[in-house]
């Protein structure tokens, strides 16, 4: 059994768009999908491998539907929390039996969420919330979809790897996707915290995903300092070694995803959004492309000129040695 704690109340987020909880570089990306006419339709005949009927059918089948009479207790958070995030319309949800701390949305025309067992056995009912609010978030923001272009574009990496050319190029796209989708787990671990506005509990569901639920061992403090020494610890092997353990995960590792969400909420985007400042879902066709690309290249720019990792400052260094370099060269013709 898990510790229970008390309710709070939540601010109902009324009418508010997923660009609120979108993380730039995603946010840029999805904006830039949806003006693009005609994608989803021709994603959708692209994935024909990716069956979806066939995934609904083998959990109607062999999992467990979620409603007012089965798992009634995560029913009613999963409607609360869609109320909170102002969802009209709720995905199916599914609870299937599994040893591993999972929870995903998947399909395309009509999204659903599955979660595993272990994962509800090992939170507690505002911690599930997170998860749920997580969950919802991907499915507010279409990231099903376009998981789905991932997911196909890895299965046909297979069939051209005797094309070297071919390959490479679906390669550099499959990493780009990779990259978008650690950046979409951000986005819904933003969602999550707005579903249960407690920031306590979102850190204590990475903790438990880190530990395997073992909360009662672990101090906050400490955990938190494990994201900080992962940014900024051990020399330019480390940094190279940390680029290449991420190229093929589509997750953040989790003292990451902490430290994160700890460092948007420092940012104020979190209060503000709480307090009722944040993007509308009617004003969404109104969105920028050129907007929300500066956007992500501005976040891209930031997280590089904030991190302590050795391989980020070398780069800074080498910046401001060129820089000095072109403004002495400068400054010579100048003066000629």
């Amino acid at each position: 059994m898990t510790e229970e704690r008390p309710t709070r109340q939540r601010v109902t987020l009324t009418d508010i768009s997923s660009r609120a909880w979108e993380h730039p570089a995603d946010r840029g990306a999805l904006v830039a999908l949806r003006q693009l006419k005609g994608f989803d339709f021709v994603l959708r005949k692209m994935s024909g491998m990716i069956n979806e009927r066939a995934f609904r059918l083998q959990y109607l089948g062999g999992a467990i539907r979620v409603d007012e009479r089965q798992f009634p207790r995560v029913h009613r958070l999963y409607t609360e929390a869609g109320t909170t995030l102002d969802v009209r319309t709720l995905p199916e949800l599914y609870v299937t039996n599994s040893p591993v701390w999972n929870a995903v949305t998947i399909g395309m025309d009509k999204p659903f969420i599955v979660v595993n067992s272990a994962l509800l056995q090992g939170l507690d009912d505002e911690e599930t919330r997170f998860v749920l609010g997580h969950e919802l978030g991907h499915a507010q923001s279409g990231h099903a979809l376009y998981q789905s272009l991932l997911l196909w574009l890895m299965r046909l990496t297979g069939a051209v790897n005797w094309m070297p050319i071919g390959a490479l190029g679906l390669r550099a796209i499959i990493a780009a996707l990779h990259e978008w989708s650690r950046k979409a787990e951000l986005s819904g671990d933003r969602a999550g915290l707005l579903a249960v506005q407690d920031p306590a509990v979102a850190l204590r569901v990475q903790m438990k995903m880190a530990s395997g639920g073992q909360l009662a061992e672990l101090d906050t403090t400490a955990f938190l300092a494990q994201g900080t020494e992962y940014e900024s610890a051990g020399d330019l092997r480390d940094s190279v070694l940390k680029l290449l353990l991420l190229e093929a995960t589509t997750h953040p590792l989790a003292v990451v995803r902490a430290h994160e969400l700890r460092r948007w909420m420092d940012e104020g985007e979190y209060t503000a959004i709480v307090s009722g400042t944040y993007p509308k879902r009617q004003d969404d066709k109104d969105a920028s492309m050129s907007q929300e690309a500066k956007n992500a290249a501005k976040s891209y720019t930031e997280a590089f000129n904030r991190s302590q990792d050795p391989l980020a400052k070398l780069l800074r260094d080498m910046g401001d040695g060129l820089g000095g370099v072109r403004d002495w060269v400068s400054g010579k013709f100048t003066s000629r």
